[in-house]
C-alpha cells in the first residue's frame, strides 16, 4: 500500500470512528475487517432505525410522543424485589426511556457488597471520546464509595478487537491510568488511528505508541498475545453479545439496568443517572 493509499484508509477509518458509535446501530466495519452477522443486534424492540430517524428528522431527544410514563412491567417487577432500605429511583427518571431494563439481568464482577457500573467503549468512537473526561472526573471524584466502575471495550469487529487487544495489554502493563486519556488522544487529535485491517500493520502502530511512552519491546511482547490478554478479549466478546451492545458508550449498572448518552438526555444527566440507579442497588 503506498503512502497516498495508507492516508485515504486512514481518514476512511477517522470518518467511521467518529460517525459509527451511535446508539441504534454498530459502527460500519473497517472494509478489510470481518463483522459477525450475530454482533448487530438490538438493544430494545422500540428502537427505531437509523435510516428512519433521518428520514423523519427524529433524535432521541425528540421522540417524546406515546412513549409511556412510570415503571414497565418488568420494571415493576424489579422494584417489588428490590430490598426495601435500597433508595428509590427518583421518579423524574423513566423506567424504559431513560434507562432500559436488562433482561436477563446479568450477573457482576465485583464484591456482592459493591454496585458495579461498567461503561462498554470503543477508543475509535468520537462519543465515547467526549464522554470520558466527565466519566474519569466521576470516577475520581464524583462516585460513591460504594461504586466500582469497571471498563469494557466493546467486540464487534477486527477493528474493535485491535483496539480492544491494545486496551488489556495497557491493562496487564499496568499503563492504563497513564495512557487510556492519551490514546482517545493519540486516535481522534493526532489522527494516529492504532489499528488497521492488517494485523501486521496494527501491531507495528500499537508497538510504536507503546514504545514512545515506556513500554519495552520485550515487555509489549511479553503481554500483547498472553493467555491474560486473550481472557480478557473473550470475556469482553461474551459481555458485549450479554449486554446487547448496539452502540457505545453503553453504561450497564450492577448487570440490571442500561443507559447512555441519548436516553439520559445528555453527558451530565448520565452521570446523575448513574448515581441514582447505583443508589438504588446499594443495601445499606
Amino acid at each position: 500500500m503506498n503512502a497516498l493509499s495508507t492516508r485515504i484508509a486512514l481518514l476512511m477509518l477517522a470518518s467511521l470512528a467518529m460517525a459509527g458509535c451511535s446508539r441504534h446501530a454498530a459502527p460500519a466495519p473497517h472494509p478489510l475487517a470481518h463483522r459477525p452477522a450475530e454482533a448487530a443486534v438490538a438493544v430494545r424492540s422500540d428502537s427505531a432505525p437509523v435510516a428512519a430517524e433521518r428520514a423523519t428528522g427524529m433524535t432521541e431527544e425528540s421522540e417524546t410522543a406515546e412513549i409511556p410514563v412510570g415503571l414497565s412491567p418488568i420494571a415493576a417487577a424489579v422494584a417489588a424485589t428490590t430490598p426495601s432500605n435500597a433508595t428509590p429511583i427518583p421518579s423524574h427518571w423513566q423506567a424504559e426511556r431513560n434507562y432500559m431494563t436488562l433482561v436477563p439481568a446479568q450477573p457482576t464482577t465485583v464484591d456482592p457488597s459493591k454496585v458495579e457500573v461498567v461503561e462498554v467503549f470503543w477508543y475509535g468512537c468520537g462519543h465515547c471520546f467526549h464522554l470520558d473526561p466527565a466519566l474519569e472526573e466521576w470516577r475520581k471524584k464524583g462516585k460513591a464509595p460504594y461504586v466500582e466502575f469497571v471498563r469494557v471495550p466493546v467486540m464487534w469487529n477486527g477493528i474493535t478487537r485491535a483496539h480492544a487487544r491494545l486496551y488489556y495489554t495497557m491493562k496487564a502493563l499496568a499503563k492504563l491510568e497513564q495512557l487510556h486519556a492519551r490514546t482517545f488522544n493519540e486516535i481522534h487529535v493526532n489522527g494516529n488511528f492504532l489499528a488497521d485491517g492488517d494485523p501486521v500493520t496494527t501491531e507495528r502502530l500499537q508497538r510504536a505508541f507503546l514504545k514512545q511512552n515506556g513500554v519495552s519491546d520485550a515487555d509489549f511482547d511479553r503481554v500483547y498475545r498472553s493467555f491474560s490478554v486473550e481472557s480478557d478479549l473473550q470475556t469482553a466478546e461474551n459481555l458485549t453479545r450479554r449486554y446487547q451492545v448496539a452502540g457505545v458508550p453503553f453504561i450497564v449498572v450492577n448487570g440490571k439496568y442500561t443507559a447512555d448518552v441519548g436516553t439520559a438526555g445528555g453527558e451530565a444527566q448520565l452521570i446523575e443517572l448513574i448515581n441514582d440507579l447505583a443508589a438504588s442497588e446499594h443495601r445499606h
